[in-house]
This record gives C-alpha cells, sequence and structure tokens, in this order.
C-alpha cells in the first residue's frame, strides 16, 4: 500500500515533504505530532498519506460524532479514537497514559482543534507532550506550496509562551486549504 500512497501523494496530487523526512528511521517511538493550519477535510486524507509515505504510524482522536456507524469502522481501522469533547473526564492524563501503555505511539492532533479560524491554539497538544514526557513534531499543511514540512523533536519546558513562539514560527506563512482560515 505504501507504493499507492506514493504514487497518489507525490504523482497524482504532486506533493512534496520536506524537513525532517527521516522521520520513520530516527529514534522517536513516541510523539505528540501537530498539523498546522486545520482548515479542510482535505487535510485528513493528506495526513493519511504522509503517514504512510513516511512508513510511520500514527494515531489521531476526533470527535465521537465522526465515529457513528459506518465511518466509524473506517476511522478506527485509520487508527482513529472517539473523544467525547463534552465529558468531564480529563483528557490530557488519559492520552498521556496511553504512551505509558505502549512502546511505540505518536498521535496526531491539530492544536485548533476545529477547521474554523481561531486566534489561540488550543493547549491540550502541550500538555500531553509534557506528561508523557515525549517530544512535539510539528509539520505544515501548506496547499500554496504543495508542501508538508515536518520538523525536528521539540521537546516543551518550563516556559509555554516561549515554546509556543517557537512552535508559531515554524508555521509563519503556511496557507491551508481555505486560506480565509490560515
Amino acid at each position: 500500500m505504501r507504493w499507492l500512497a506514493k504514487l497518489i501523494y507525490f504523482k497524482i496530487l504532486g506533493w512534496k515533504v520536506t524537513g525532517n523526512t527521516n522521520i520513520s528511521k530516527n529514534t522517536v517511538k513516541k510523539a505528540v505530532i501537530i498539523a498546522v493550519p486545520h482548515t479542510s477535510w482535505h487535510d485528513f486524507y493528506l495526513a493519511i498519506l504522509l503517514r504512510s509515505v513516511l512508513n510511520i504510524k500514527a494515531n489521531f482522536v476526533g470527535k465521537k460524532e465522526l465515529f457513528i456507524f459506518p465511518f466509524g469502522y473506517f476511522f478506527k481501522a485509520l487508527g482513529g479514537a472517539p473523544i467525547n469533547r463534552a465529558s468531564k473526564e480529563n483528557k490530557v492524563a488519559a492520552i498521556a497514559k496511553l504512551f505509558e501503555e505502549k512502546d511505540e505511539f505518536r498521535i496526531a492532533l491539530s492544536p485548533e482543534g476545529t477547521r474554523k479560524k481561531v486566534k489561540e491554539w488550543r493547549t491540550g497538544f502541550y500538555f500531553i507532550a509534557q506528561k508523557a514526557n515525549v517530544p512535539i513534531i510539528m509539520f505544515t499543511l501548506d496547499f500554496e506550496n504543495k508542501q508538508n514540512r515536518i520538523s525536528e523533536p521539540f521537546y516543551p519546558t518550563e516556559d509555554m509562551e516561549a515554546d509556543f513562539k517557537v512552535m508559531r514560527q515554524f508555521f509563519d506563512g503556511v496557507k491551508g486549504k481555505v486560506s480565509k482560515y490560515s
């Protein structure tokens, strides 16, 4: 299936990947992966293709409404897990615990938390990485240049404001599919 993903990603869609393209070969077996900007449903299949192209395992969470029949089977087969955003459970602690239970675990999240334009990122991904003591790997969804740029692993410090500044700089100038939300 990897050859098919490469054919679609590179030849048919005309995308390229730059930056830390050795992500599958390095020793980062656990990470929080963030994708920005998340402006369209097209981001999902691009991320699934990129995951295959790079030959890495990565899971994701989505609102529970996405996991109803018949789509639930499809999303779960792709590594998805439903999350009840309205519940009072500590989602950060629950996801961080998954890192303890697995030898290899990467979770892909969107810091925006939605496809609409937001002024501030949600902070859950950051606290998950801190609590699980794993790096954050950033990748762009740059539709203007048809490229995914991947960062080196970034370990959060105790200075969230400075860390967010570094992460936001990585995404400067990137245009999503729906440019009014980028």
